[in-house]
């Protein structure tokens, strides 16, 4: 079980080892200290590993993860889980804007809160908030689902397309062409499902929440929503 001291060795240096890695490989629990709210820490994962980090974390922290599991005890800055592919992040306290963006499938659960931009241009990940979420979030949500156990600030949804955002608390408004939606049975199933990966079925229930998505008229330019872009 590799033991690494950001105090004393560089984040390239962790981030190449981790990089070394191979999916057959038998180091698959890493534990990292001292991270003092350094950028880009376990950044690029492409192996079945976990990544335990002792504290705080800066910019895109888990950033591209493929198959790894990242927990941070601690908050996270800007990007965290940014373009993540697969594979599971969670975070124990809050997390800086942008938390998730552009990520295209796994999992990211944050315990605390979430500023501004959660889940901008997801692309297929399955991120879930705790707390609550500021504005602008799922800006451009292609595809996925953005679970929020409380609220939501403004603009939620804004330019959607077809991701799935589940609010428990108040929203304070809704972003263009971003509407509530009567919820399916499937949305139902998949809601569930996401609340069980989280590991926090017992904290929520299905019939608590709201379901928003995209109202489908600004998939293609007509003059008459010309003040909707």
């Amino acid at each position: 079980m590799p033991d690494i001291d950001l105090g004393k060795t560089s984040v390239r240096a962790l981030n190449a080892a981790l990089h070394a890695l191979s999916p057959e490989s038998n180091e698959t629990l890493w534990l990292v200290k001292n991270p003092g709210g350094k950028h880009a820490i376990a950044a690029g994962l492409d192996a079945p590993v976990t990544v335990e980090i002792d504290g705080p974390v800066g910019y895109y922290c888990a950033g591209m993860n493929k198959l790894g599991t990242v927990v941070v005890r601690g908050n996270a800055g800007t990007g965290v889980a940014e373009n993540m592919m697969s594979g599971e992040v969670r975070v124990r306290g809050d997390a800086s804007q942008s938390a998730g963006a552009t990520g295209r499938g796994g999992l990211l659960v944050i315990e605390g809160n979430a500023s501004a931009r959660c889940g901008i241009s997801m692309k297929g990940i399955d991120i879930v908030v705790k707390g609550d979420i500021g504005a602008m979030s799922a800006f451009m949500a292609q595809a996925g689902n953005l679970v929020v156990l409380g609220g939501a600030g403004e603009n939620l949804g804004d330019s959607i397309y077809e991701a799935r955002l589940f609010v428990r608390g108040a929203v304070k408004s809704l972003g263009a062409d971003c509407i509530e939606k009567d919820l399916t049975p499937d949305d139902h199933r998949i809601l569930k499902d996401v609340l069980g990966r989280a590991g926090i079925n017992g904290e929520a229930r299905p019939e608590e929440f709201r379901l928003y998505g995209s109202a489908r008229t600004l998939y293609h330019f007509h003059v008459d929503n010309a003040g909707s872009y």
